[in-house]
């Protein structure tokens, strides 16, 4: 059953974001619609500027973090077009606080930079964590953010890298062609996208590039090899059908899958993990699933299979 204040969130996104997201095709104004919002950094919370692999990010972690702590590369959501690691705070503090070294990176965003730019970014990132020593690092994030996870894991795998010990991925978009069904079914229950914004979105991000590409939309690509994954998503979103489509994929290519569905929620509800008891459930299983990954990979045990959750 949903807490009440997922009915409340859920209420509340869709007055302030579904009509104005629909009213425009207008960039600029739907960056406007996901400025940061104002958010209190804990006191034992460090924010630092950083670069890695010449993309420029942010470093959040713990002041007491000790050196050997896991890094955690946190991708941010947006539609490739909006957002940026301070719209992402509330989700990279919360995993800092869990004892993480989160890197945020600001990749390039469309339509100033279409694909391939967030994944050769992302990959840039990757490969630079990877050179300064961060062993056994995890990856995260939601929306387009989760669909980038899985584009940079297909590629770090495609180009020989070492991939991260597991990835926990919210509401992930890998499928630009929008093709599954909750798009339609979802249309009316979903607080936040529509199916006619999503394919803008992807317009914008792709130029001319095919929607179906593996390292656009990974839904379509061959998923053997990479590392356990857990997924969360929404029943009312549209992009329901992503998650449980990408879900029934992995496991048909071997991968260790955990796929949960909240009830109610808006899409991306671990950003409001304040208020809503569903996110700061979501972020603290994902947290304790990513922590027993890198254990595992610390003790060479290899990868462990999440634990299905009804």
């Amino acid at each position: 059953m949903a807490s009440p204040q997922a009915h409340v969130a859920a209420w509340l996104v869709r007055l302030r974001l579904k009509r104005a997201l629909a009213r425009t095709s207008d960039v600029a104004v739907v960056r406007r619609l996901f400025a940061p919002l104002p958010f209190p950094i804990p006191a034992d919370i460090e924010l630092a500027r950083g670069e890695i692999g010449g993309v420029a990010g942010e470093w959040v972690c713990r002041s007491s973090a000790r050196a050997g702590a896991a890094t955690l590369l946190y991708l941010h959501g947006g539609g490739y077009i909006a957002c940026s690691a301070e719209t992402h705070h509330a989700i990279t503090v919360f995993y800092a606080q869990q004892g993480f070294r989160v890197f945020a990176p600001n990749y390039r965003l469309a339509p100033e930079h279409r694909f391939p730019s967030a994944v050769d970014d992302a990959l840039a990132v990757w490969c630079g964590l990877i050179e300064s020593g961060a062993r056994h690092a995890v990856i995260s994030g939601e929306s387009a953010g989760g669909g980038l996870c899985c584009a940079l894991m297909l590629a770090a795998r495609d180009a020989g890298l070492p991939l991260p010990a597991a990835a926990a991925i919210f509401s992930p978009w890998v499928d630009l062609a929008c093709s599954g069904e909750s798009m339609r079914r979802n249309a009316r229950r979903c607080a936040m996208l529509s199916a006619h914004g999503m394919g803008m979105a992807a317009s914008d991000y792709l130029g001319t590039a095919d929607p179906r590409h593996p390292l656009a939309s990974p839904l379509y690509g061959d998923l053997r090899g990479l590392p356990p994954l857990l997924i969360h998503a929404g029943a009312n979103e549209i992009l329901l059908d992503d998650s449980t489509r990408l879900a029934e994929r992995a496991r048909a290519a071997g991968v260790p899958v955990a796929l949960r569905v909240f009830p109610v929620v808006p899409h991306a509800w671990q950003l409001a993990h304040r208020l809503i008891p569903e996110a700061r459930e979501s972020l603290a299983e994902a947290s304790g699933f990513l922590q027993a990954a890198v254990e595992a990979a610390q003790a060479g045990a290899g990868s462990v299979a999440p634990r299905p959750v009804a």
